[in-house]
């Protein structure tokens, strides 16, 4: 059964006072828009609608936020880097998102999504630097691989794999590709350990949780 088979729909929030009460263990996954982000989580859940998928970039909003149940949650960041978005809300998110990954203490892990042909954007290094001083773990999903020969995109993985391991700690990095479903069962391997590892450091869930 996929990792995420049971995952539903728990809660959006647009402002940090909208976040939920921070408990149990949470796994968020973050992405450039257009990168594969939403395309990445249903085919972990094996769930087609399970995260919104658009050829316009830019359409995840929200921070929402899916119960596995047991207090376990998994929080699809919104996209970031697409140009027609109002400066406003450039801001708006780049303030959140920030705050969300430097500062929430029920964030175990980071799955950073990246486009194999176009990796390690400025934006995807500034995500980095914000998540990682915390010292907790984040896997690179190198999407649409698929769109390069094996060859091409095996170098660019070693290529990422190089510049994570200078510039960044804990990081570890895959192929992934959501039309030919390839790398799945690396990518619930490593974020299913996360869980293993932060629930054995978490206290039981409260008998009144209701996920």
């Amino acid at each position: 059964m996929p990792l995420f088979q049971n995952a539903q729909y728990y809660i959006s929030a647009h402002h940090l006072s909208d976040l939920p009460v921070p408990e149990g263990i949470e796994i968020a996954f973050a992405g450039r828009s257009n990168a594969g982000k939403s395309s990445a989580l249903n085919t972990l859940a094996n769930h087609n609608r399970l995260a919104f998928v658009s050829k316009q970039p830019g359409r995840t909003q929200l921070i929402n936020f899916f119960a596995l149940g047991h207090q376990r949650y998994l929080v699809d960041l919104p996209g970031y880097g697409y140009a027609k978005v109002p400066e406003s809300l450039k801001l708006h998110w780049q303030q959140v998102l920030s705050s969300y990954l430097m500062h929430r203490p029920t964030l175990y892990g980071l799955v950073l999504v990246m486009d194999t042909r176009h990796p390690l954007t400025k934006l995807d290094t500034q995500m980095l630097d914000w998540f990682c001083p915390s010292g907790k773990p984040v896997h690179v999903l190198l999407t649409k691989s698929d769109k390069l020969s094996r060859n091409a995109a095996n170098q660019t993985l070693l290529a990422v794999r190089k510049q994570l391991d200078a510039g960044w700690k804990n990081c570890t990095v895959q192929l992934f590709s959501s039309l030919k479903k390839q790398g799945v069962e690396e990518a619930e391997k490593i974020i299913g350990a996360w869980l293993q590892q932060a629930a054995s450091q978490t206290p039981d869930p409260t008998p009144h949780d209701p996920s």
